[in-house]
Parts: C-alpha cells; structure tokens; sequence
C-alpha cells in the first residue's frame, strides 16, 4: 500500500506561482510512474505532469515536475499562474496493477 498527501496549494494571485509537494508513505517499490493531474468544477480530470526513471514530462509549459527519491516526494512547480489554472490538483503513483491518489490540494488563482 501506497499512501500519498498533498500539500503546498492555497490562493495566489494571477502571475504568481505555487509549489506543490506529494509526500509518499508506504512501499513505493513497484512505482513505475508518479504524476500530477488536475480537476476544475464541472471538467474531467487532466494529466499536468508525469515523471517516471526515464524522465519527465510536463503538459503545460509553465509546471515543471520534480521528484526528490530521497524523501519520496514529489513536486510540482507551477509558474506564472492564471485563474484557469484553478482546480484541484492530484498526485498519482502508478504501479503495475494499480494507480494510487492522494486527496488533492486547492489551487486557487485570483485577484
């Protein structure tokens, strides 16, 4: 089992920029890929960002994911932020078998 807790969301205001952080408990061997997607009211669920031993992969040019193995720890790094940006973002670890999901964190951008 895969424990997975988001942190690092809140409210920033249109330009500014968040630091995400997915922090892993559990066994993590077996994770072949860790991701961020993001879910805004009344739209699916969309991949933001993944990474996996043969690199990343970030779908929007202002995210950049990162991963510190050390601390099982994953990071998304959004810059230049804009109000459609607000959702509520998830990390995901994906092993063979299984994806597992933290809660989620609030992303607010706003005026």
């Amino acid at each position: 089992q895969v424990q997975l807790v988001e942190s690092g969301g809140g409210l920033v205001q249109p330009g500014g920029s968040l630091r995400l952080s997915c922090a892993a408990s559990g066994s993590i061997r077996g994770i072949v890929r860790m991701a961020w997607y993001r879910q805004a009211p009344g739209k699916e669920r969309e991949l933001v960002a993944a990474i996996t031993s043969g690199g990343a992969t970030n779908y929007a040019d202002r995210f950049t994911i990162s991963r510190d193995n050390a601390k099982n720890t994953v990071y998304l790094q959004m810059n230049s932020l804009k109000p459609e940006d607000t959702a509520v973002y998830y990390c995901q670890f994906r092993s063979a078998s299984y994806n597992y999901w933290g809660q989620g964190t609030q992303v607010t951008v706003s005026s």
